[in-house]
């Protein structure tokens, strides 16, 4: 039985909304535009720009061992509410987290095409894993170089890395240490067959040692192999909070009556 006192709380998720403000192609040239103000200033003026609710009030909480599916069709707001989570949003303290967040999405943000293999994982490194020592994020660079079997690949320019090859060098570094909070949204996307295999067993690996875990995965094997927990979002809201099968099974009757 999971203990449910306040220091198992890893993360507390209450009462968020996320809502997006809209901007809408109406086709009207300038002269409409301009003809409108004129016959109308006030209207013009005054009108609000429309706002798409994406998730409506949202709550649940993560306890140490929770490792949650997060389920739902594309476009329902698993990856804007994980970003949420990861403080990429402003959420007007509807969310708080109990030690370090490590949410893993693209990286092209930060990934410079000119520079080497190996000084981007220095990059990546010092954004990812942060909290640990100068030292530490070293020896994190050379393991991770070393597992990622890239060899004399890691001194050539980024931009003529095919996309395994990228996705080798930034998932080793993604699954290099644990956290308090790992959010992984569909990490496995771009690598090779081969190093696929390898780092699944790597990331299971950290999944397993982290106190708390949020996954994405179009894969229900997946997902069933790594979760213990799944929430559903459908309709901004959540649908299902519960055992990570019944919430497959129920996900997949749910697409087979919309189809």
């Amino acid at each position: 039985m999971k203990s449910t006192s306040t220091s198992d709380i890893v993360l507390k998720v209450e009462n968020l909304d996320i809502t997006y403000r809209s901007t809408l192609f109406h086709g009207r040239s300038l002269r409409d535009t301009f003809t409108e103000a004129l016959s109308s200033p006030l209207k013009f003026l005054m009108r609000r720009p429309k706002h798409l609710e994406l998730l409506k009030n949202i709550s649940f909480e993560l306890k140490k061992g929770d490792r949650l599916a997060l389920v739902g069709v594309n476009g329902c707001g698993k990856t804007s509410l994980c970003r949420a989570i990861a403080g990429m949003h402003g959420t007007q303290n509807k969310i708080k987290i109990n030690g370090e967040v490590r949410a893993i999405f693209n990286t092209n943000v930060v990934i410079q095409p000119e520079l080497s293999g190996i000084e981007n994982a220095n990059i990546l490194v010092n954004l990812l894993h942060s909290s640990h020592s100068k030292k530490e994020r070293k020896d994190i660079v050379d393991e991770s170089l070393e597992f990622s079997g890239l060899g004399e690949f890691k001194y050539s320019a980024f931009k003529y890395y095919s996309k395994g090859m990228k996705a080798r060098l930034f998932l080793s570094i993604v699954s290099a240490k644990p956290c308090d909070l790992l959010i992984l949204d569909e990490v496995f996307d771009g690598a090779d067959e081969f190093f696929n295999e390898k780092i699944a067993n790597r990331i299971k690996n950290t999944i397993a040692n982290s106190s708390a875990v949020i996954f994405i995965s179009h894969s229900s094997n997946l997902i069933k192999e790594v979760c213990n927990r799944a929430i559903i979002l459908s309709e901004n809201k959540i649908a299902f909070d519960g055992s990570t099968e019944e919430g497959i099974a129920l996900y997949k009757k749910m697409n087979q009556s919309e189809s």
